[in-house]
């Protein structure tokens, strides 16, 4: 069983509280716009972290972390990436593959709109976007995920809201 940590759009943010939100996981998952490199180096100082870049992020971030990542864990097919649209309006860079190579769980951020659902017409692909965890942007309130895989099987999934944006706790 991996227990996972879920953020994005921290835009050069990160809440202190993260650390004990996600201190039983096991990795951690940033889905783009980070905003700093020590954003990056706190988080894999602290845990296995897998990150892709947004639009906002610079060249020294873009070469610590990927574009797209893919990969499988615990039975599951995954694939992140910063810009991915939502259901049923997907970006159109992001269809073709997902309609040839559907994977079982699809991650991204950008929209900072928190997400869960589940696509019925990709296989029943479960789409999530945690929402934004930074200060920056119009969401109301800063939110992660954590969640768990085992064989196959998602469990455990918790929102976890940080406080209204502007907030600083």
């Amino acid at each position: 069983m991996k227990s996972i940590g879920l953020l994005s759009d921290t835009h050069g943010y990160l809440d202190e509280r993260i650390f004990s939100h996600f201190a039983n996981c096991d990795e951690i998952w940033h889905a783009g716009d980070i905003g700093s490199v020590r954003i990056i180096e706190q988080l894999e100082a602290f845990k296995p972290t897998r990150i892709v870049f947004g639009n906002i992020d610079n060249k020294e971030i873009q070469v610590r972390s990927h574009e797209n990542l893919h990969f499988e864990l615990e039975g599951f097919r995954v694939w992140i990436t910063h810009i991915g649209g939502a259901p049923p309006r997907y970006n159109p860079m992001v269809i073709p593959e997902l309609k040839s190579q559907t994977p079982d769980i699809f991650v991204c951020g950008h929209s900072h709109i928190l997400r869960v659902i589940r696509d019925k017409s990709l296989n029943n692909m479960l789409y999530i976007n945690p929402g934004a965890a930074g200060r920056e942007g119009f969401h109301k309130l800063r939110t992660l995920l954590r969640f768990n895989l085992h064989e196959g099987l998602i469990s455990k999934m918790e929102v976890i809201e940080l406080g209204k944006r502007g907030a600083i706790q």
